[in-house]
């Protein structure tokens, strides 16, 4: 007797008449409505009287949101294996995680062969599906290095290119009734799906047996394999099997769960009503008893990770203690979305775990148990980390993405909640309806709780101020794992600690903003050669400075073609498109220009919403530095690290205006006196000749967010010393332990804060 303990699932399975295509489709439809889990399709390729299954599954995941998508089974000989994978990951993306693959060594030879497909005998088939798994797996792979070679006998690839991964872990199963094909399903697949009327040598148990211990053979668990099984039947007043009313199917089909381990059951039917009965009443009372069932039996139950993933566990972590609630979310090395979630935009990440919440008092949760552990933590938003301070190498990384909603508290008030999580794309769009926008950073893709913790430079950040003078309110997770708020009027001192040093200080889990009063903007680009680069930056600094507020300027300066090139984006934060064009024209002369273009456009179409697949695979890292002007000094050094190709590229951001009219002692950010932001993306190999340049600048503030070099050197420039004392102060009230260290650290004293 075998309950393997996983979840139960049900589904149909459907014929794909192509006489009747519309009702195929609507009985998919309908097993999503019934509450079915997978609907699947016979696939014959060689059947003139059958729908082609794959197109079938496309049209049908179009039509469908929720429920997942099958061939029962897939014929491989007439399906190239390097093609399938590929048309199954895209699928699988499109439709956002929805297609599984069943897959069938082929049987019916004469149709095989008169359709273009090889005969083969039962034991060269067996031999191709076992080849094209190792391909289909390999394609999938896309986080791995190299092209896929796999020498197959039947099966070829010679360096094929790998990827698109799929959305999710697609599982592969497989239609077997003989023991070499079991024996391959112990060894390379993820479930058994034969059908009931076909079994009798070797029975369900006969069958596991010969699975379990191949499986074992092979290093694995047993219990990564999901038992799932075709059924026929009839809903009516009959004793025999599956033939009576839904309480006697949970009757029959409870002893197949406890003591033949199937966990998914396939009921082949075209009718509705049947279909219907199945899902809501049978699914429902089938998963009541089993659970009945399992807990007086303490039957272990949930996923299984393979013995491969077992092995990519990091020490000092015990993931065995890991809370309930976080465990279904969490990614470690080995899953499947384990690639997405380990590195930043600019470095690469391999932690120990990667943990999810979805609520502040998950985050809480989250933080008590990483504090428990013998492992670094990293804090990340969900953006870019240019810093690298999100990610990191055996740790735990606590993931706010999950935390993004972005809501309209008051409008006449124009105040705005918005989760840590959430990319400022995002926060854009939602604000864009109610005439409302936040100036913050230059692309969509940046995380809100990085940036509006750190400062806050955006796109019309001159009219509008950083992003972290208009924060009226913050939600926190302390280093003890207690929820606070933070504002004027509670816990004051840590609220001005958090704006400027918030990474310092707790996990903030969402934002209290005033948002300003802003549709469209005049969004303008220029390109000029700059092969004068000291003399472009001087000119191009005495124009943004004496540009009226309104006018907000980043610049970003490359190498392209041999010669110095100087890209120009400015926002207008207006529609007066009359006195944008007069203060924009004003950076027209100051080099010869390449291209221009103006246009007036919604902020949000400014920063519009991305999600970049964030690999670490950016070869540079990161200086920033302020200034208050851009003197003879300061374009010389910059223009020297280009021309010297120490640097892949300059950025020039314009601060001042309205970021300037806030005190200094307002909040943790104290540089209130530069009016520009440099940053240089330094080129691997050159750091040390870089570094000594940089350091000749005439700077006297450090925006942190941009900087990836010098802890000690970097915190002492981000903070002036009045600013520094008092943060450190705040910091031994808050975080006494020093737990939040891993963002240029902030080192505790002992003591109240006044």
């Amino acid at each position: 007797m075998t309950d393997y303990g996983h979840d139960l699932r049900f589904g149909s399975f459907l014929t794909p008449q192509h006489q009747n295509a519309r009702h195929v489709v609507d009985l998919a439809v309908l097993s999503e409505e019934a509450g079915l889990d997978l609907v699947t399709f016979q696939d014959h390729p060689y059947q003139p009287a059958f729908l082609d299954t794959w197109t079938l599954i496309s049209w049908v995941a179009a039509r469908t949101d929720r429920i997942h998508l099958s061939g029962n089974v897939t014929n491989l000989p007439l399906r190239q294996p390097a093609v399938l994978a590929r048309s199954v990951a895209s699928l699988d993306i499109l439709s956002g995680g929805r297609i599984d693959l069943g897959l069938g060594a082929g049987g019916f030879w004469d149709a095989i062969e008169a359709m273009g497909g090889r005969r083969l005998s039962p034991g060269e088939s067996i031999q191709a599906l076992g080849e094209a798994i190792d391909i289909i797996r390999g394609i999938w792979a896309a986080e791995e290095r190299g092209a896929l070679r796999v020498d197959g006998t039947f099966h070829k690839v010679r360096g094929a290119k790998r990827g698109p991964a799929p959305a999710h872990d697609v599982p592969i199963w497989l239609g077997a009734y003989k023991p070499r094909m079991l024996r391959l399903i112990g060894e390379k697949a993820d479930g058994w799906l034969p059908s009931l009327g076909y079994l009798s040598t070797p029975t369900l148990p006969e069958g596991n047996a010969i699975i379990d211990e191949a499986a074992e053979r092979h290093g694995r668990d047993p219990r990564e394999i999901r038992r799932l099984l075709n059924i026929n039947g009839a809903f009516g007043t009959s004793t025999d099997q599956l033939q009576g009313p839904p309480e006697q199917w949970v009757e029959q089909l409870l002893p197949f769960v406890l003591e033949d381990g199937v966990s998914t059951f396939i009921l082949v039917s075209d009718d509705p009503r049947t279909l219907q009965t199945f899902g809501q009443e049978v699914a429902p009372a089938l998963r009541e008893r089993v659970a009945a069932e399992r807990r007086s039996a303490d039957t272990p139950t949930g996923g299984v990770r393979p013995a491969a993933a077992l092995a990519e566990r990091r020490a000092g972590i015990d993931y065995d203690g890991l809370p309930a609630a976080l465990r279904e979310r969490a990614v470690e090395p080995g899953d499947h979305e384990f690639p997405r979630v380990r590195s930043t935009y600019l470095w690469h990440g391999s932690p120990g775990l990667v943990l999810r919440p979805t609520t502040p008092r998950e985050v809480s949760e989250t933080l008590r148990y990483a504090r428990a552990q013998d492992v670094p933590l990293a804090i990340r938003s969900g953006g870019h980390g240019i810093s690298g301070r999100s990610t990191n190498d055996g740790g735990i990384v606590l993931d706010l993405g999950a935390l993004n909603d972005v809501r309209v508290l008051d409008p006449e008030r124009r105040l705005v909640r918005v989760g840590a999580g959430a990319r400022w794309g995002e926060v854009a769009a939602q604000l864009a309806p109610h005439g409302l926008a936040i100036s913050a950073g230059d692309s969509g893709d940046v995380g809100v709780g990085g940036l509006a913790t750190a400062g806050g430079q955006g796109l019309f950040g001159r009219s509008y101020g950083l992003t972290i003078d208009h924060i009226k309110g913050a939600e926190v997770v302390l280093a003890d794992g207690s929820l606070v708020r933070a504002d004027a009027e509670q816990h004051p001192d840590l609220f001005w600690a958090l704006r400027g040093a918030g990474a310092n200080m707790g996990v903030v889990t969402s934002f209290d903003i005033e948002a300003a009063e802003l549709r469209d903007v005049v969004f303008a680009q220029f390109l000029h050669d700059a092969t004068d680069t000291a003399g472009f930056l001087q000119a191009w600094g005495e124009v943004s400075e004496a540009s009226p507020r309104e006018l907000t300027a980043f610049l970003i300066l490359v190498r392209q073609g041999g010669r110095p090139i100087a890209q120009t984006y400015a926002v207008w934060a207006g529609d007066d498109t009359e006195r944008a064009s007069q203060a924009l024209s004003r950076f027209l002369p100051i080099a010869p220009v390449l291209h221009q273009n103006a246009q007036l456009l919604p902020y949000a179409a400014v920063v519009a919403p991305t999600h970049q697949q964030h690999d670490g695979s950016s070869a540079f890292r990161g200086h920033g530095g302020l200034v208050d002007h851009l003197d003879d000094t300061t374009a010389s050094v910059m223009s020297g690290l280009l021309d010297r190709r120490d640097a892949t590229y300059l950025q020039v951001r314009t601060v001042g205006g309205a970021i300037n009219d806030v005190p200094a002692e307002a909040t943790a950010y104290a540089h209130r006196t530069q009016n520009f932001s440099l940053f240089a993306a330094v080129r691997p190999g050159r750091e040390e000749r870089a570094e000594k340049e940089w350091r000749t600048l005439p700077s006297n503030g450090l925006y942190l967010s941009f900087e990836s070099h010098g802890h000690t050197a970097a915190l002492t420039s981000a903070f002036p010393p009045a600013t520094l004392d008092r943060l450190r102060g705040i910091k031994g009230v808050y975080d006494p332990e020093n737990v939040f260290r891993n963002n240029f650290s902030v080192s505790p004293t002992a003591g109240s804060v006044g």
